[in-house]
């Protein structure tokens, strides 16, 4: 049994502290010389689960592990450092992860040298911690959202002593900046302008994962996105767990929707933002969307129930009402703006008729998309401790019946789209027929069409000749 250095541990009653007032750090890469010989050359694998956030972490620990020199690879088989990189939102992600992990036996067994490291949402969790420790000894080394600028420490003294590290600090959070990035795209990017959330929604365990709401200086933000710009990137969505809270931690008169009209006043033809909260979502952020024609024309407005009786047992800070008449300012300023929306169907003790009143919610907002589930209880979230009457069965049940009332809309609003025209971010060639590119209209609907490679990155016309609901299909429009 190889020794295990806990270096630090999750706590949530830790996480739940909001009392600390988060520092600015800057990053400085200061490896040893041996692990600089040591890693220089060497293959990383890393896998990612879970939301934008931790496809922004990626990026970083990438460019990390490039300073060291290593070379990135998409084979897990010819690696030589691997990081799963998790997700804890929901009990499917955490399931994944950990059959993953199982795959990983034997390719440590086939290579000992290779380092199996676990880091992420998921590892916010001591229970997950301690279920790791005892069924994959194999593991070398888990670390936390916290902990990202301290894996080369990790790396550098794993290759020393081969002890088990478990490094998961649970805390309000920094911010840190000068972190080297090695993005994953040429033409899309993520920007963080905010970390955290405040809201502790009973069954989100983000809060305890990802600390207290914080912002980044607009300095940085505006030096990052110029720099984006610099490179010639078409797109940049602004990333945070609650992009309206955006300066309120400040107290410098920051708001988002200052920070959103400085950004689209750069040269970038298009600007997103993920997440909204619809309570923080002000008619200042309304009136910059609809004076830049950058910024898209399309809004990820999660509402997860219908009924005020679950949204008071969620702790989401809104009633239906107020989100429908959110809806209507929207349109009515700006009425080409469509939405999705994240849902989750049985929370404990929801009634069908409570049920029902999330589908009266649907049928009047009229999705263009939307993330559904089924609620899995997050241990040490509030709602975890509630007894649930509600069957699996039942749940499934209402799943079903909830796909089937926004498959209604997402139908309309595709086949509506046929004949029409629109601009299309050329993204990549279809994995589905390689004979096709694929790329996103304004309104996020992915469009495949016949054309050459080198369109990939570049912003062209597309007119929808088909619908398949989820998928739209066109041809190029040559102007």
């Amino acid at each position: 049994m190889r020794k295990v250095e806990f270096i630090d541990l999750p706590n949530l009653d830790k996480a739940r502290k909001r009392q600390r007032i988060p520092q600015t750090i800057e990053f400085h890469f200061n490896p040893t010389k041996e692990a600089v010989e040591y890693f220089k050359g060497k293959k990383y694998f890393i896998r990612t689960y879970g939301c934008q956030a931790n496809i922004r972490d990626e990026e970083t620990m990438c460019g990390i592990l490039n300073e060291f020199g290593m070379l990135k690879t998409d084979n897990e088989k010819e690696c030589d450092l691997a990081i799963l990189n998790t997700c804890a939102v929901r009990e499917n992600a955490e399931d994944k992860v950990f059959g993953q992990i199982g795959e990983f036996k034997n390719i440590k067994e086939k290579n000992k040298n290779v380092i199996l490291m676990i880091c992420g949402c998921m590892i916010e969790q001591k229970h997950i911690i301690d279920k790791i420790l005892d069924l994959f000894p194999f593991v070398d080394i888990m670390f936390g959202t916290h902990n990202i600028k301290d894996i080369v420490l990790l790396l550098s003294n794993f290759i020393k002593t081969h002890t088990r590290y478990i490094d998961v600090s649970s805390y309000e959070g920094d911010i840190v900046e000068d972190l080297p990035v090695s993005r994953l795209e040429t033409y899309k990017a993520f920007v963080n302008i905010t970390y955290g959330c405040d809201k502790f929604c009973t069954y989100c365990i983000v809060p305890y994962t990802r600390g207290k709401e914080r912002s980044r200086s607009e300095e940085e933000i505006l030096k990052e996105c110029k720099e984006l710009e610099s490179k010639g990137y078409k797109e940049i969505t602004l990333l945070g767990q609650n992009v309206d809270a955006y300066g309120k931690d400040l107290k410098n008169g920051s708001t988002f929707a200052g920070l959103l009209d400085k950004v689209a006043s750069l040269n970038i033809p298009r600007i997103r933002f993920l997440t909204s909260y619809p309570s923080d979502f002000k008619d200042d952020v309304i009136d910059v969307m609809k004076k830049h024609k950058n910024i898209m024309k399309f809004i990820h407005l999660p509402v997860q129930s219908g009924s005020n009786m679950i949204l008071r047992a969620m702790a989401r800070r809104y009633t239906k009402e107020e989100y429908l008449d959110l809806i209507d300012r929207i349109k009515t300023k700006i009425p080409e703006m469509e939405f999705s929306t994240d849902i989750i169907v049985g929370f404990p003790n929801e009634t069908y008729e409570e049920f029902l009143d999330t589908i009266d919610l649907v049928k009047k907002v009229h999705y263009t998309s939307a993330f559904t589930f089924i609620y899995s209880p997050r241990v040490g979230t509030p709602a975890a401790k509630l007894i649930d009457n509600v069957t699996y069965d039942e749940k499934v049940k209402r799943f079903k019946e909830l796909v089937k009332a926004l498959e209604v809309d997402f139908t309309n609003i595709a086949n509506s789209m046929i004949g029409k025209t629109y601009e299309v971010l050329v993204e990549e060639v279809s994995k589905k027929n390689k004979d096709l590119l694929s790329g996103y209209t304004e309104n996020n609907k992915v469009v495949h069409f016949k054309g050459d490679k080198s369109l990939i990155g570049n912003l062209i016309k597309v007119k929808i000749t088909e619908s398949h609901v989820y998928s739209l299909f066109g041809e190029i429009v040559n102007e």
